[in-house]
């Protein structure tokens, strides 16, 4: 047993049991991955109490819904007025609306619920195949009610999330609920912290992010192939969070918690080294660069955009969901949920990318 080795184990009080691994090397900042400032000056739409509206729904009136870090469902008016809907009593994250109006809630602390304006709150599942939820984190929903959800972390919580990226064992499932049944089973294990789902739009398969790995994965639905898995989005240039379903353009957003750590990169190899830095205060951790970035992916993994801020931004920014002519934001930490006119539509030419009614483009704000 060498020296680092004996003191990791004598300091570690998180019993984190790291896995060597190789980062790869982050994608050079060129082309759609260019820094810009699409996301500094987003309009925020403040909480009237608590923070951390991690993620963001819009209802089918056009309205944002969120929940905040005190268990409470805050709705807001096209104006940005909130008025509260529920309190679930724990720590809501994932949410998506539900074709009779309630709203399908992935609560941190309680598991699976479903809620309603009246403020009626339901629990559908807190555990999965003979195990409890221990990070149930974000979801979609089917046509026929099926539901896909995330249990980022059979070893940490969501809360403690830092230690699971650190050891990088891989014990995040994705989850589907048959509320007919109330039955849950697991489609997929072995994930790096299973963090959001988006469903293709003819729900032959769906995607769902692996944070702790940097890349999107696809899980078949249907067909001979149904179940397997295949990484159609590796090397992310950083944490990828919550996704939304296809949109009618064929894009899936992913949020990025942060851009990655040069410094989490340079110690995947050495499992002592990630002992020592999940035993640090956390205070002196190393940590995320506060920056709001949020990508598109298209159907193949290719990333079509990529909108950032530069520091002191909205951020970080770990839910996204695209609206009319809106991209609403939400953040795990944050007081506010935020918004920025979503990108219009443009189309790929050699050397680059040209306008299609987008006036953004103009002021230079548009990506290709």
């Amino acid at each position: 047993m060498t020296v680092l080795e004996s003191l990791a184990r004598l300091i570690d009080r998180t019993g984190v049991e790291p896995v060597a691994w190789r980062a790869p090397e982050p994608p050079s900042p060129g082309g759609v991955l260019a820094p810009n400032d699409y996301l500094d000056g987003a309009e925020q739409w403040r909480l009237p109490v608590g923070k951390g509206p991690e993620d963001v729904a819009v209802d089918h009136e056009g309205r944002v819904v969120t929940g905040g870090d005190d268990g409470k469902i805050w709705r807001f008016d096209r104006n940005g007025t909130p008025t509260q809907l529920a309190d679930t009593r724990g720590r809501p994250l994932g949410i998506e609306t539900l074709d009779d109006g309630r709203f399908l809630v992935c609560d941190t602390q309680r598991g699976l619920l479903r809620v309603d304006v009246s403020g009626r709150v339901d629990l559908l599942a807190d555990t999965a195949a003979g195990s409890p939820l221990t990070a149930c984190n974000n979801s979609a929903v089917g046509r026929d009610g099926i539901v896909y959800f995330t249990d980022s972390s059979s070893r940490f919580s969501v809360a403690d999330h830092r230690l699971d990226i650190l050891e990088h064992s891989g014990t995040g499932r994705l989850l589907r609920f048959d509320v007919a049944t109330g039955e849950t089973d697991v489609l997929a294990d072995g994930l790096q912290f299973a963090n959001g789902v988006g469903l293709a739009a003819d729900e032959t398969h769906l995607l769902v992010a692996e944070t702790g790995a940097y890349s999107v994965s696809r899980v078949e639905l249907s067909g001979p192939d149904a179940g397997m898995r295949s990484v159609i989005a590796e090397n992310l240039p950083g944490l990828p969070d919550n996704i939304t379903s296809e949109t009618a353009s064929g894009l899936f957003w992913v949020a990025l918690y942060s851009p990655r750590m040069k410094l989490l990169d340079m110690i995947a190899p050495y499992p002592n080294l990630r002992v020592l830095a999940a035993n640090i205060p956390e205070k002196i951790q190393p940590s995320p660069e506060q920056a709001g970035w949020v990508v598109a992916i298209d159907s193949t993994g290719t990333v079509v955009h990529s909108l950032r801020g530069g520091r002191g931004s909205y951020a970080p920014v770990t839910g996204v969901r695209e609206h009319g002519e809106w991209l609403y934001l939400g953040s795990l930490t944050a007081g506010a949920v935020a918004r920025v006119p979503a990108p219009r539509r443009y189309e790929r030419l050699p050397g680059g990318c040209r306008d299609v009614g987008d006036p953004m483009w103009k002021s230079g704000r548009a990506t290709g």
